[in-house]
């Protein structure tokens, strides 16, 4: 049997179907900006890469203020709010026609999606509990993935009609998904802000900054993820597993086009794969992650997987064409089992390790894994797959093994970091 295609009724499925809402137009976008910024806008290449790589930069610093923002003044209000400016921001590039105009409609949508996400993270912790939050970020793993598929559908529509106004329709969808979103979330229960709670006044019946507490008064004002450094380690090793990202879009592409003999439309056919594969299985393989322990057995599991997976690539290079095809869909089954896999332990690890009141803050410095493997991961991938051939992908999975076994130990120093007592906050000075 296979599970359940939606999610419990209620803020579950609205979280869901919010999800759904916003990642349609994003399948679109994803496939048509490229050319929608090169053609309608009349930017270059090289300058359309530019302002991308900026404007992620940019966003990946924005993730943990915005989620600080989110645990302070309460979740929801900071989702709706970054989802109708995620909107607008799309809504902006409708009508930029230079490069520097379009730098900053890029940033405020990277800025926007990040913390979108943090929010969002933050929300959902609000309102599950812990045990079936993976669950529930493995269905919405799998909306996301079926929404993208849709999407990227229309996105091939319109790249076949190839008209102004088809591209113009792709990115009015976009923005109106995500406003659409923002409406779906305003349905969800409240979640109150955690982040500004004070606790129970010394015995002067106020905050006092006394002298053992001076310094600490000015260390919480700084962002405390930045001084946890398990859960610092834990995102780096994360974002090394999260360099599988680029290979559907950009290592496979080239490697097939380049090393093997299979033919090209075996590029889309992979995607759809990988896709349909995350829509259908995504729940299944998340049943029974519901701790620290079983999270990093998950991880250590779909090191190996990714493994067998790059090798299995690698034999794909240097044979005749079908035989190369056959090999290239076994791979990227096995990389599709590794990615959900990797994907359900990372989301587990990172809810369960962060600080209760600080979900959206640490959840946006988790989610700037993201962002550096979609900026790092061409230039590893190509370096490593194009370049070296056949060790760079024993190399690419050997990495991922490392970092896959590296994740349990740094997991339990995070653990019993989690298991201390949430030193008091710095109180204000007396006024005596």
């Amino acid at each position: 049997m296979t599970a359940s295609p939606a999610p419990p009724a209620g803020p579950q499925r609205l979280l869901a179907l919010a999800q759904l809402s916003n990642s349609i137009g994003d399948g679109a976008f994803y496939v048509t900006s490229a050319l929608y910024f090169t053609r309608v806008v009349g930017l270059t290449p090289a300058r359309v890469g530019l302002g991308l790589t900026l404007a992620w930069a940019v966003g990946s610093l924005a993730g943990v203020p915005l989620g600080r923002l989110a645990d302070r003044r309460g979740p929801r209000g900071a989702a709706v709010l970054l989802a109708l400016a995620t909107g607008l921001s799309v809504a902006a590039f409708l009508v930029v026609r230079g490069f520097l105009p379009f730098v900053a409609a890029a940033c405020t949508y990277a800025c926007a999606q990040s913390g979108l996400a943090a929010a969002r993270q933050a929300l959902l912790a609000g309102l599950v509990a812990s045990g079936q939050r993976t669950r529930l970020l493995a269905y919405l793993q799998s909306t996301l993935n079926a929404g993208l598929a849709a999407g990227a559908a229309l996105g091939g529509l319109a790249l076949h009609l190839g008209t102004r106004t088809a591209y113009l329709g792709v990115f009015a969808l976009d923005a109106a998904g995500f406003l659409l979103c923002g409406a779906l979330l305003l349905r969800v229960p409240a979640v109150p802000g955690r982040g500004t709670a004070v606790p129970p006044a010394g015995e002067h019946g106020c905050e006092c900054e006394c002298e053992n507490g001076s310094g600490r008064g000015r260390e919480r004002s700084r962002p405390a993820v930045v001084r946890d450094r398990p859960y610092i380690a834990l995102t780096l090793l994360n974002t090394v597993l999260l360099l599988r990202m680029p290979l559907l879009s950009l290592g496979l592409p080239l490697w097939i086009t380049q090393r093997t003999g299979a033919a090209d439309w075996l590029v889309s056919a992979l995607f759809v794969l990988n896709t349909g594969a995350v829509t259908l299985f995504q729940v299944r393989v998340a049943r029974g992650i519901g701790s620290p322990g079983s999270a990093t057995r998950a991880v250590r599991r779909s090191g190996w997987v990714m493994l067998a997976a790059c090798a299995v690539f690698a034999l794909s290079a240097g044979v005749p064409a079908p035989v190369a095809a056959a090999v290239l869909v076994a791979g990227a089954a096995l990389q599709a089992a590794a990615e959900m896999g990797q994907s359900a332990g990372a989301w587990q690890l990172s809810f369960d390790l962060a600080p209760a009141d600080r979900v959206g803050e640490y959840q946006g410095f988790f989610g700037t894994g993201v962002t550096v493997a979609r900026t790092l991961g061409p230039l590893v991938l190509t370096s490593l797959l194009v370049e070296w051939g056949t060790p760079g992908w024993l190399l690419l999975g050997g990495a991922t093994l490392a970092a896959s076994y590296a994740m349990g130990p740094v997991a339990r120093r995070a653990a019993v970091r989690t298991e201390r007592p949430t030193p008091l906050p710095a109180a204000r000075p007396c006024a005596t």
